[in-house]
């Protein structure tokens, strides 16, 4: 297994830095269509269909939406963050009321309406940090990262009070804070380093610090899904890895919000100095 996982991440961490990096426009955007639609094909069987050639007509028609977000303008739109936003929101509450609220989306139509909210926005996020000349997608993936490192060690050492034993037993309040702590230090880094204002280097850490608590839900959103369907992996497309979702689950929650608050707060401090 450890093999596996050193051959899988020594192809797939160039390939994904040269695809985030190096690509632009449309081309990023197909890049990222395609990791979002792996996830997408991964998410038809979290919503219980097994059947692949059901599977592969929802992608398609996954696929077709999103191709008709890109030439509407759609893809670089603030409305699907806020779809992604208020849809976070009723996750939260799934998450939180696990597994008494279990009833409310369990059904097949209702868990693939939730990879809707949850996947597209993540799309547009991906376009509009890319749109904005990569350094604040640099930011926030750097956020995702630093929270799982500041997460682990913390919860390791100090890890006692349980955040959500019912979804997710391993992870801890303790881990939590740390992580928390771990992210605020690279927005202060950001702040410092970008052209903010006080005010706008303040907003960017309490954004840090939303962010945050906002990846550690996807974490739990997808393990919930799995927790449900009673499986360990999302799939095994990525030997050693588990599956896509299992490596983005975070980042579906994290890049729609932080997108939204480039284009309503940090855009605009930016740009008035």
């Amino acid at each position: 297994m450890l093999k596996q996982r050193i051959i899988t991440a020594a192809w797939l961490a160039p390939l994904t830095l040269i695809g985030l990096f190096g690509l632009q426009g449309g081309a990023f955007a197909l890049f990222t269509a395609l990791i979002v639609l792996l996830g997408a094909w991964e998410w038809t069987n979290l919503a219980g269909i097994t059947c692949q050639r059901k599977r592969l007509s929802l992608v398609a028609a996954m696929a077709v939406l999103m191709l008709m977000m890109w030439l509407t303008g759609a893809a670089f739109a603030a409305w699907p963050l806020w779809l992604a936003a208020l849809g976070w929101l009723v996750n939260l509450y799934w998450v939180t009321r696990y597994p008494n609220a279990g009833q409310q989306w369990q059904a097949t139509s209702r868990r693939l309406l939730m990879g809707v909210w949850v996947l597209l926005p993540c799309w547009v996020g991906f376009n509009v940090l890319r749109d904005s000349g990569a350094i604040w997608l640099l930011f926030v993936l750097l956020l995702v990262w630093t929270a799982d490192i500041g997460a682990y060690f913390a919860g390791r050492r100090w890890g006692k009070n349980k955040l959500a034993p019912k979804v997710s037993p391993g992870k801890s309040w303790e881990g939590v804070f740390g992580g928390l702590a771990a992210t605020s230090l690279l927005a202060l880094a950001f702040a410092i380093w970008q052209p903010v204002s006080v005010a706008g280097g303040i907003a960017l850490i309490v954004i840090a610090a939303i962010v945050t608590l906002v990846s550690v839900l996807g974490d739990l959103l997808e393990s919930m899904l799995k927790r449900y369907r009673d499986i360990k992996d999302s799939s095994q497309l990525l030997p050693g890895h588990g599956g896509v979702l299992d490596r983005i689950d975070s980042l579906t929650a994290a890049i729609p919000v932080f997108a939204l608050f480039y284009l309503q707060v940090i855009h605009l401090q930016v740009s008035a100095l």
